[in-house]
């Protein structure tokens, strides 16, 4: 599969509008010159924006290629993750929102200075710091190889034009131009999944068809009780693990608390938090549903080049090329989707390496620093903090 010309246009479109929305909101407004507009949004955003944003930060190409992997090799019980979403998500809303907003904070690490120490509060930037430029290169790194094997475009063509699209509108356009790109990509994130999920079904025959190939497989997994912490998955392991995982995602991570704090009031901020759930749920069936309809697909059909999914994760690519060929314009919806992921959730770091440098590492140590040249540093920060998001550092 090759892309046409309207698969480009999609694909362009994408860079172009999130490029377009930086531009709107460096032009608009404050035009970016406080740090609290810049970082913050001004403390101004509705939930609905926000919760989108939160979904679309840690929703990378990454999951989309994975979750239906991992579905189509060992079955359905990584679904029961989400069960885990609930007490995930109730739990910052009652407990960590409230604190983080009343103290009217822009790092999540200062609240380590006021709990702990200042060394505390050091060291747990300096952690987040490190794992989000480990993380942000993984993240880029997986759109850029999908849309080198479908157009054949150097891979560090498309890594240097993601990032200096995401570098463009973060940089311009602050957190405002972030949430608002987010909402455009997780729209676009739902659609190309969603694309994949029809047309595979209908290659199958239905969805009837889906299931009970699946089921005749065992591909349908019940719960798994059996406490043994060797197991693959079970729901000790998913329940607990998750809750865990959704506390240090969407309790505690800059990423994700610097939205809580950029919306307008207390409940508002929660009511983000709260409308995360379904949003999350959603996602998590659609990658599961793309697993089985791969299967079923491939119980029907031989995979052609066997060579080419040497690794798992090759899987959903490999089936995307396969179903998509010809429908001209849906494989530029589906690399779009991938893209949406990566540029979400690195714009999001951008942004929040910004914000911990110049809170935790900076301002305390310059308290003279005036707001325009803080303003300044912030924008000129997070570009240049990223030094590993190059395919040979993944």
């Amino acid at each position: 599969m090759r892309f046409t010309t309207v698969d480009y246009i999609i694909f362009a479109l994408l860079l172009i509008l999130s490029s377009a929305i930086g531009l709107y909101y460096a032009l608009s407004g404050g035009k970016q010159r406080t740090t609290q507009e810049f970082l913050l949004a001004n403390r101004n955003m509705g939930f609905i924006p926000v919760s989108l944003s939160l979904l679309a930060t840690f929703q990378s190409a990454v999951a989309i290629l994975g979750v239906p992997s991992e579905i189509y090799r060992f079955g359905t019980e990584y679904w029961f993750l989400g069960c885990s979403y609930f007490l995930g998500l109730l739990i910052p809303a009652y407990i960590f929102i409230p604190v983080f907003y009343r103290l009217r904070l822009t790092s999540t690490y200062e609240y380590l200075e006021l709990r702990f120490s200042k060394a505390v509060r050091l060291c747990g930037t300096i952690t987040f710091i490190f794992q989000m430029v480990i993380y942000m290169g993984v993240v880029l790194y997986a759109p850029a190889l999908a849309f080198n094997a479908v157009t054949g475009i150097s891979l560090w063509g498309v890594v240097l034009t993601m990032g200096l699209v995401c570098t463009l509108y973060t940089t311009l356009g602050g957190l405002k131009a972030v949430i608002w790109t987010d909402v455009i990509q997780t729209l676009v994130m739902f659609a190309g999944q969603l694309a994949v999920i029809i047309v595979g079904t209908a290659k199958v025959g239905s969805i009837q068809e889906v299931w009970n190939i699946t089921m005749s497989h065992n591909k349908i997994s019940g719960i798994n009780f059996n406490p043994d912490p060797f197991v693959r998955h079970s729901i000790w392991s998913l329940g607990i693990g998750g809750i865990f995982l959704m506390l240090s995602l969407y309790g505690v991570n800059q990423a994700q608390v610097q939205r809580y704090l950029s919306s307008r009031t207390e409940k508002e901020a929660i009511l983000s938090c709260y409308a995360v759930f379904p949003c999350q749920q959603l996602v998590l069936a659609m990658g599961c549903l793309t697993g089985l309809v791969m299967f079923a697909y491939y119980q029907k059909n031989e995979i052609q080049n066997p060579e080419m999914i040497a690794v798992p994760d090759q899987l959903v690519l490999y089936f995307v090329m396969d179903i998509l060929k010809d429908f001209p314009g849906l494989p530029g919806l589906f690399v779009a989707c991938l893209f949406s992921g990566a540029l979400s959730t690195i714009s999001s770091a951008f942004n929040s390496l910004a914000t911990v440098t110049m809170e935790d590492l900076i301002k305390p140590y310059f308290p003279s620093l005036t707001e325009s040249k803080a303003t300044l540093l912030s924008k000129c920060l997070g570009p240049r903090l990223p030094r590993t998001w190059e395919p040979h550092t993944v």
